[in-house]
């Protein structure tokens, strides 16, 4: 099946006639396959990524806790990317080397490990600096105060550099990646309100990460894989699963690297955590240990009861079976919760934490050993489903590890997302993106200083001014805000920090590689 051109943009020519038939609708490429080096166009995909320099940006980037701020040397966003395109390779090589899964594989649109493993290597290409908290600041900001309806979104930043900002060379705008690996990409695959229509937001239960704001449901949804202006090329790549996949599903391909960053989340990240001695084995321990004790006296209590003692141990988890129960209970289930609570009891609290990490080799052995036995029990958990449930891809987790990776996620946010210190330094780097941000728009507003723009911000105003002339009547101040937007989300953490010393006279230094921008 061949796909349609893309709007306004030459057609890309299929593979020859004799190709695999998947390959015919998916290479979505302008140059001929056979002159990529890579021989496949997906590795040659993975290729482009791992040269891109905004690849590289990511070993600069907050995955949780910031390099900086730990004084140890822990994962970030690039190291990160590394491991689920790992996993999302493990996971991908099982399914279509198992006969129960491969002609339902290729009725969903076929499995190739290489683009799995290059959406992979990409979908955190749109990160900005210091982690989410970066990525909530600068969509508050570019909403109300840069007037962007669309936003900030890290995935559909993600999708825009490969297909927008990023340059492969003068033949192409964007990395010229395959429909494959775009779609693959696609954890979200709509824009925040208008695309596909009906939007996945309307649906009862929506697409997990598809619901509005409570607050602000004007917003449209929380997370989404493109704005409005690469909305065209976001059709072009699901164009070839139409009637294979509805229209709000994730591609197997993406159903699989979405399911890698949820284990590489989990579990990885807990390596982190133990190795910073946030993770102390007692309170773990003790969070568990009482919502076990007292699990009936727990269920009896109302919603309000356990949130008014939500610092007593084993309220917390309390609170998550009944969040579970909430938002998916197409899978909840008290028995298998109470399951995982103690095998994540039995394996992190009174295993991997019992013993301080002290840096020494058999210290290191310890995290080596949890973190590889955790992730092959659950890449070996993993199935295909041909009906999966709203909130689900066609790949998912078997019931029980499907619980554990929730209780382990839920370690992560309770003792480590909601610490006081933590917020203290976060609080910091929110308000110095804030202010970045208007220091770079009084810079880029000022008559007097347009001559002496960095040379990438005035390309991105142009790229900007050029892809809202159709969609806004007056494109000059949405253009502005888009192109800040994509400049301050391409800084690593030490840029951003460097730059806002430079603007506000801070920094003695004038030649440094931070402001070569």
């Amino acid at each position: 099946m061949n796909r349609a051109p893309e709007p306004d943009r030459p057609a890309r020519p299929s593979a020859d006639d004799d190709a695999d038939p998947r390959a015919r609708r998916l290479f979505g490429r302008r140059a001929a396959a056979a002159s990529d080096l890579a021989g496949s166009p997906f590795r040659a995909d993975r290729d482009r990524l791992v040269s891109s320099p905004l690849f590289a940006r990511l070993g600069g980037v907050t995955q949780v806790i910031s390099p900086g701020g730990s004084g140890l040397l822990v994962h970030n966003r690039l190291t990160h990317s590394l491991k689920v395109a790992q996993v999302g390779r493990a996971i991908a090589e099982r399914l279509t080397a198992d006969d129960r899964h491969r002609g339902l594989l290729d009725k969903l649109g076929g499995c190739d490990p290489d683009v799995v493993e290059a959406a992979a290597l990409a979908h955190d290409l749109g990160h900005p600096p210091f982690g989410h908290l970066g990525e909530r600041v600068l969509d508050r900001v570019a909403r109300l105060r840069l007037g962007l309806p669309d936003g900030f979104e890290g995935n559909a930043q993600s999708y825009r550099i490969v297909t927008s900002t990023e340059i492969r060379g003068t033949a192409a705008v964007g990395l010229d990646l395959t429909a494959a690996v775009r779609a693959a990409m696609l954890k979200y695959p709509w824009t925040r309100r208008t695309y596909p229509d009906p939007h996945p937001s309307t649906l009862r239960p929506a697409p997990r990460g598809a619901a509005v704001a409570p607050d602000d449901p004007a917003t449209g949804s929380v997370k989404f894989g493109a704005y409005t202006t690469e909305a065209a090329d976001l059709r072009q790549a699901r164009e070839p699963f139409a009637g294979l996949i509805d229209p709000w599903q994730q591609t197997v391909e993406a159903s699989i690297m979405d399911v890698a960053d949820d284990i590489a989340y989990a579990i990885h990240d807990l390596e982190d955590f133990h190795r910073v001695g946030v993770l102390q084995q007692g309170t773990v321990a003790g969070e568990l240990t009482a919502w076990q004790r007292a699990m009936t006296e727990l269920a009896g209590l109302t919603d309000a009861e356990i949130g008014a003692t939500a610092h007593r141990p084993g309220r917390a988890i309390e609170g998550l079976r009944r969040q579970l129960h909430r938002k998916d209970s197409w899978i909840a289930s008290d028995e298998v919760f109470a399951a995982a609570v103690e095998h994540v009891r039995r394996e992190l609290a009174e295993g991997l934490l019992m013993v301080p990490f002290d840096g020494s080799i058999e210290a290191e052995e310890n995290i080596t050993t949890f973190s590889a036995r955790w992730t092959r029990r659950l890449v070996d958990a993993i199935g295909v489903t041909p009906d999966p449930p709203v909130r689900s891809g066609h790949v998912l987790l078997a019931t029980a590890q499907w619980h554990e990776v929730q209780v382990l996620k839920f370690v992560h946010h309770r003792f480590v997302l909601a610490r006081p210190d933590l917020a203290l330094h976060q609080r910091g780097q929110a308000d110095l993106l804030a202010t970045l941000i208007d220091k770079l728009l009084a810079w880029l507003t000022d008559p007097d200083e347009q001559a002496r723009l960095p040379r990438r911000l005035h390309d991105l105003v142009e790229l900007a001014t050029a892809e809202l002339a159709g969609l806004v009547a007056d494109p000059g101040p949405p253009a502005r805000g888009r192109a800040i937007v994509d400049y301050v989300a391409s800084l690593t953490d030490g840029q951003a920090v460097a730059l806002l010393d430079a603007l506000t006279g801070r920094s003695g230094q004038l030649w440094t590689d931070a402001f070569v921008l």
